[in-house]
């Protein structure tokens, strides 16, 4: 009989990665609790209908890449292809939004239908950020500030560019719409077939094009910040003059738009090198009106969203992955004989109670003592205990260092948790 294998682009991820996926996850929530941001929880599965309105029924996602079925009950239904939409939905349905305001998080799979590369995936994951209420720049300059904090704290602020652009009110980007459409109509030969396509659904996307004869015609496209509106372009000026305050970094691109019909004003994405063609690692933006056209009263919005994958190809590649990370054991229990299995369970569970730091793994195995010494030295312990007969009769247990060469001793088994409490303390 043929073997099951998992479905094309959607991934496993083996203990000898996941020990990376919960540095880079701990880490982030470690800088989301310092912002004061507070988790929220959404269904993997939503209304078709809730995509088709936010995302836009004639984007790339909704059109092609969306898994959608039809329930037992004939309703169509959709895997999360992104995470903003059902946030909205689901602060709106629990009444989080009216006169509040919020900040939120949240972690998990997304699902496309794309051509699996690396770094692009059909089920991938995203650690995502929406706030709720707060209409200046201030809570713009925050997310970037936080999103360099991270990047900051990961190894990773040297090899991110951060870019940033203004889309305007819906007023501007359709008359900057209409004149895009005039400029690209009289040289629509030039443009690639996929620019071509997008001409009649969607022509804002073809500025993202990363075809370089499209890239050429665009050189003498209108520009967008000559369409802004005033309110948007003293928004981002006063955002750029945060950045700046702050130190940080950034690169204006007017041809930044986002794959994603909600998005209004502020648009920014952290971009590297090091990954090939799947260079954004992180990218948001204001979506002010989405709360208004998913049923709900206006209410300012801003957020961004970062690609788990790309993020720990990134630590992976460029090896900024902390040493400790291979370890799964602090302190490795070895018994052999008689009743000694026993009493290693129950003194790694006296370890466990009083050195909540430290993580003891006790062999299971049943072997002789050189084979548990190798999975001892394997698993990264710092020590490793012995337990045999010898130990059992005198009640001690010998500890054997496994790294700096100190010499072994034998502790007696009433004092072994004062002595590994001494040592953590120095």
């Amino acid at each position: 009989m043929a073997k099951i294998k998992a479905i094309r682009g959607m991934n496993d991820i083996l203990p000898t990665e996941t020990a990376v996926w919960q540095y880079l996850e701990e880490t982030a929530l470690r800088v989301l609790k310092r912002y004061g941001y507070q988790q929220i929880r959404m269904p993997i599965v939503e209304q078709t209908d809730l995509f088709k309105r936010s995302i836009g029924e004639v984007t790339d996602i909704v059109e092609k890449e969306m898994y959608t079925f039809d329930d037992r009950n004939g309703e169509s239904l959709t895997l999360r292809p992104e995470g903003t939409a059902c946030c909205v939905r689901a602060c709106e349905e629990h009444g989080l939004l009216y006169n509040q305001v919020q900040r939120l998080w949240y972690n998990g799979p997304m699902f496309r239908y794309e051509r699996p590369q690396k770094g692009r995936y059909r089920q991938f994951h995203q650690i995502g950020i929406e706030t709720f209420g707060m209409a200046g720049p201030e809570i713009d300059a925050e997310l970037i500030l936080m999103s360099a904090r991270l990047w900051r704290e990961l190894g990773l602020l040297d090899h991110v560019t951060l870019e940033i652009n203004s889309l305007g009110s819906a007023d501007a980007r359709a008359r900057y719409r209409d004149d895009l459409v005039t400029y690209l109509e009289a040289r629509v030969d030039e443009l690639d077939d996929d620019s071509q396509r997008r001409m009649k659904t969607n022509p804002l996307r073809i500025l993202d094009s990363k075809n370089p004869n499209t890239q050429s015609v665009l050189d003498n496209a209108p520009n967008f910040k000559d369409y802004l509106d005033h309110e948007s372009a003293d928004h981002f000026k006063q955002l750029l003059s945060m950045l700046d305050s702050a130190g940080v970094a950034y690169r204006v691109n007017p041809r930044l738009v986002r794959g994603l019909d909600y998005y209004s004003k502020t648009v920014f994405e952290w971009v590297t090198t090091e990954l090939g063609a799947q260079g954004t690692v992180c990218a948001g933006g204001r979506y002010d009106g989405l709360v208004e056209q998913l049923g709900g009263k206006a209410t300012p919005a801003v957020g961004f969203a970062m690609g788990v994958e790309r993020l720990v190809l990134m630590l992976q590649t460029l090896e900024c992955i902390p040493s400790a990370l291979d370890k799964t054991a602090d302190v490795y229990i070895a018994s052999a004989g008689e009743g000694a299995s026993v009493v290693a369970l129950q003194i790694a569970e006296t370890l466990r109670s009083g050195l909540e730091q430290l993580r003891i793994q006790v062999d299971c195995t049943g072997g002789g003592f050189k084979g548990q010494l190798k999975r001892a030295d394997r698993s990264g312990a710092d020590y490793a205990l012995l337990i045999g007969e010898e130990e059992l009769t005198q009640c001690v247990v010998t500890v054997k260092p496994l790294r700096g060469g100190a010499e072994q001793m034998r502790v007696a088994c009433d004092g072994l948790l004062e002595h590994f409490q001494n040592l953590t303390n120095h």
